[in-house]
Formats: structure tokens, sequence, C-alpha cells
């Protein structure tokens, strides 16, 4: 097993040591690169660079595992619920009872969002992006709430259970503030005697005088997804809070960044892309099959959206778990949807098919978890915002590993410029129209 590689530059040797992961992954450390050689690697996109060691999530895209602190995903998603793997994943262990209890409490507690808070809300134009208007109100939170935001690692890592708690518990009230405000609702208070996912339905969806009861399996089905999200190794979101985080950014500075890191089309709109495919099928008047066929022959509009990952060359795990609780949804309620119809359609002919089953493309997280939230009554508006609750627990782990590193450094990458060379400054009276 090499413990040591060798970089020749020319007819000169650099030797670099080898880090090993305990489930065998291996790095070249090139943290003295520039110090030792004069020279600096070039990455585009990180893709090949371990920017941190994490005791968090470890994922294996060819063989198609996730794993929460060591648990497999397929365990949690059976065994487990949203609130208890947010704890497992910001702790690093299942809560005991006792621990279980007063973690839910916190949640309960701090699930309401403060009177000038919602001022802020109301600030903006009903059809602005939800996401920018979640980004705003969680940077807004160390505003309020200045004794858990020092921008200080000591300061606040003293403040971090009640901090992390007010995070994942706000930003749910949050999004459901959001909703309401863009359709021009009501806003509805939390009732701190509801378990999380009800409570947030609750908060979206009652009416005046009556409030919205779930059926158990639309709760399982929003408690699941959140569950899928809760964190993926080092994505682009998650990699901006570590980014934000290493300047000594508080947790809920470095989560706004997150969040409109998420935003992204190619990041947390995945879903949305879904539906909106969807959608065309259907204006189209066809059920899937043409569009298949126009996917296969690389016609320019017809990408099958939700299908492969980029990090995962195997089923993505997640996708069996949820494609189950997808049918199990839809049966209950009974729901008669064309896009949904579409959508089945789709999955069913992809996976018998040669073209895509030789590609490795099969349906990804992002292909049910639309269909779910369009089937609990969700708007695609909001696809985005979900996403956000259910990440809120890895973005505050991956927090707290920047926050309690003694040895961490801010985040500062390089770059090979590309520009002009040193050129003379050339007063304006000199500058002659081109």
């Amino acid at each position: 097993m090499p413990t040591s590689a060798i970089l020749k530059v020319d007819d000169k040797e650099y030797p670099f040591p080898v880090i090993e992961g305990t489930e065998g992954e291996k790095a070249i450390d090139t943290r003295t690169l520039r110090a030792t050689t004069g020279l600096i690697s070039y990455d585009q996109g990180y893709g090949n660079t371990g920017s941190c060691e994490s005791q968090i999530t470890y994922l294996d895209g060819d063989k198609g595992i996730l794993r929460h602190r060591g648990y497999p995903i397929d365990q949690l998603a059976q065994y487990s619920e949203f609130v208890e793997t947010a704890y497992l994943i910001i702790y690093g262990e299942l809560p005991n009872p006792k621990q279980r209890k007063e973690f839910g409490q916190l949640l309960r507690r701090n699930a309401p969002v403060e009177m000038q808070a919602q001022k802020i809300l109301e600030g903006f134009p009903t059809n602005a992006s939800p996401m920018a208007m979640l980004s705003a109100m969680v940077a807004a939170l160390p505003a309020y709430h200045p004794e858990l935001a020092a921008n200080n690692f000591e300061k606040d890592l003293k403040t971090f259970d009640l901090a992390a708690g007010m995070a994942i518990s706000k930003i749910r009230t949050m999004v459901a503030m959001i909703y309401r405000y863009t359709h021009g609702l009501p806003f509805v208070f939390p009732k701190q005697e509801l378990p999380f996912c009800d409570n947030f339905l609750h908060m979206m969806f009652s009416e005046p005088y009556q409030d919205y009861i779930p059926v158990p399996e639309v709760s399982k089905a929003l408690n699941l997804v959140l569950l899928l999200h809760a964190d993926h190794e080092q994505n682009c979101s998650t990699s901006t809070v570590r980014m934000v985080a290493s300047s000594q950014a508080n947790l809920f500075t470095s989560m706004s960044a997150a969040i409109s890191a998420l935003s992204g089309p190619l990041h947390g709109g995945a879903n949305v892309a879904v539906m909106q495919m969807l959608q065309q099928i259907h204006d189209d008047g066809d059920d899937g099959s043409r569009f298949i066929e126009a996917a296969k022959s690389g016609k320019k509009g017809s990408r099958l959206m939700g299908f492969g990952h980029a990090v995962y060359r195997n089923f993505d795990p997640r996708a069996k778990i949820v494609g189950a609780a997808c049918d199990t949804l839809l049966k209950r309620l009974g729901i008669d949807d064309p896009l949904l119809a579409i959508a089945k359609h789709l999955e069913e002919a992809a996976l018998r098919d040669d073209y895509f089953i030789s590609r490795k493309l099969y349906p990804n997280v992002d292909f049910y978890s639309g269909i779910i939230m369009r089937a609990i009554g969700i708007p695609m508006s909001m696809f985005t915002t979900m996403f956000a609750i259910g990440r809120a627990p890895g973005y505050i782990a991956n927090w707290h590993e920047v926050a309690s590193d003694p040895k961490g450094r801010i985040y500062r990458p390089r770059q090979i410029y590309q520009g002009k060379l040193a050129r003379e400054y050339v007063p304006m009276a000199l500058r002659g129209e081109k």
C-alpha cells in the first residue's frame, strides 16, 4: 500500500505523502506543493481535489454507497426519521431517548420566526425568488441573535447547540412563511405539540379555522425526502459552507451562503428541471415515448432530466428508497395526474432500454422527489427551498467541523492567470477612438 508519491518536474523529483481514509480512499497530500516546487495543481471545479478531511458522510459513487456517520442510508431510511438523522449527522451518534426528546424540544421551542423578520419577508415582491427570500431571512438571523453569531469560533461553539436547533427549526418555518406570502395567504404559526414534518405541513396548508391534518403517508413521504437530502458529502453548497466558515463566519451567515449556492439550477434546481421536462412532454401531447427517442438521438432540448448523477456511476441508493415511497404515496392518495403518469412511463421505459442501462442512466433522487412534492401539493417554485430544509443538518455539521479544527485555515484557492501582461497606464487624452 503506497505511503508516498513522487512528482517529477523536468529532472527533479518531489516526494509527497499519501493520506488514507478509513474506507480506503487515498489522496496525495499536496499541501506543500507550491512551497517545494513553485507550482500549483490545476483542477477546474475541484473534481479531483480533496478540500478537507471529514467524519460526516461517506460516498462511493462507483458502488452506489452512501453512509452517514457509518450508517447506510437504506437503514436510516427504514428505521430512522429526519430529526433523529439530523441529530446523528450533527453530533456523530444516534441519540438515546433522553437526547432525542431534548433535541425535539429544542426544535419546537425555536420554530417561531421573529415579528421583525416577518417584515423583512413582506418587503419583497410576492413574485420574488423563494430561495432569494430564504437566503436573506437566514442571513438576517445574526442581527436578531448576536449572542449566537459572534464570528468567533471559540464563542460560537459555546452556543452551538442552540444555534443549530434554531437554524433547522426556523428554516422550516421560513419556507412555510415564504409559500404563504407568495400565495397571498396569512401566516400560520407553528404548534409545539406537532412533530417536525406535521408542523411544517400545518404551517403550509392550514386554512382559517381549519387545521391541515395530513394522512400518515404524506408525513412519512415528506420525512423521507428530507432525510434523504440531509447530507451528501462535499457538494457545491456544502463546500460553500466550509469556504465561508473558514473565515470564522458564524453558522447562520455560512448557511445563508450555502442556500444561495443551492439555488442554482445545476444543484438544488434539479428536481424542478424534472417537472419542467414532464410538463413539456405533456404540452407536446406525448406520453414520453417520443421524448425518449429524441433523447437517445441527442436532439437538442430533449435531455432526460432526473436520470444519471454527477457522482454515482451506479444506481443512486437514495433513488431506490424514494422511488418505492413515491409508489406508495400515489396509490394512497389516488392521484390521477398526467405528469405523474408520464413520469412512471419514462421510468419504466428507461429501466428496460439498453441505451440507458449501458450508460448507467438510472432515475436519481431528484426524479422521484419532485414527483412526491407535487403529489403532496408543494408547488414547483418551492422545491429548492424544500431541499434547503433537508440539507440544513449537513450544513451545520460541516460548519462545526471547520469551527472545531484547531489547525484550520481560511480557504484560499489559487488560479492560473491568462490575462494581459504588464502594461503602462494611458491617460484619457491620449486614447484614440477605435
